[in-house]
């Protein structure tokens, strides 16, 4: 675990551990030389068997990296793992209990929202330390998540100074739509992990991000 790891703005990396292992790790090593502000493990293992082993070369190809890694959804795998942060997709029903407990262990968490501002405001007042939307834009890789209406981000933003990450359907030809928000970075799987050059893909959706904040 990285000590007093943070998330910074930047592009955030979602790998999906279904992938065939030797891709996802030759994937994974070029994106990281490129930096992304966090790597996220989604909860898609394709057995469980396969959780420990994968996670332990997942934290290896990104050792020395300062690239903090968050487990989707299940802190005690963060905790036995010593990995840096919990990504939730939902509100947990004993967050109350769980979440100072994670801070108690110097974790980071995160949260997938919507639409809900009632919700938004609950995660926000559970000092979680970043919130993601899901999803922006039509995608193959959030499609449990409906559409995020563009006056929800500006709302929340105006609710707290934490990190905003955009999610979902987000390709280099679609960030230009968003333009209007006030952000701090955008959540990739797909655009990078299956791009011929993760690392090139990555410094190409940092260049965008940095266009459309000027």
């Amino acid at each position: 675990m990285i000590h007093g790891a943070k998330i910074n703005s930047g592009i955030y990396l979602v790998i999906d551990p279904s992938m065939e292992e030797g891709q996802l790790i030759e994937s994974l090593e070029k994106a990281v030389s490129a930096k992304p502000c966090a790597l996220q493990i989604w909860d898609n293992f394709s057995s469980p068997e396969q959780v420990l082993p994968l996670i332990c070369k997942i934290k290896a190809s990104s050792k020395g990296s300062e690239i903090p890694i968050l487990i989707n959804n299940h802190p005690e795998w963060a905790e036995l793992l010593d990995l840096d942060g919990v990504h939730f997709d939902e509100l947990p029903p004993d967050y109350n209990k769980l979440f100072p407990k994670l801070k108690q262990q110097r974790k980071l968490i995160g949260m997938t929202i919507n639409n809900d501002l009632e919700l938004i405001q609950e995660a926000i007042q559970a000092k979680v330390d970043y919130l993601s939307f899901c999803s922006m834009f039509p995608s193959s890789t959030a499609n449990s998540c409906d559409l995020v209406e563009f006056e929800t981000v500006q709302k929340t933003r105006k609710l707290t100074s934490i990190p905003i990450f955009l999610a979902g359907g987000i390709s280099t030809q679609s960030i230009a739509h968003l333009k209007p928000l006030e952000f701090d970075g955008i959540a990739v799987i797909s655009g990078v992990m299956k791009a011929a050059d993760p690392g090139k893909a990555i410094s190409q959706y940092q260049h965008l991000l940095n266009d459309l904040k000027k």
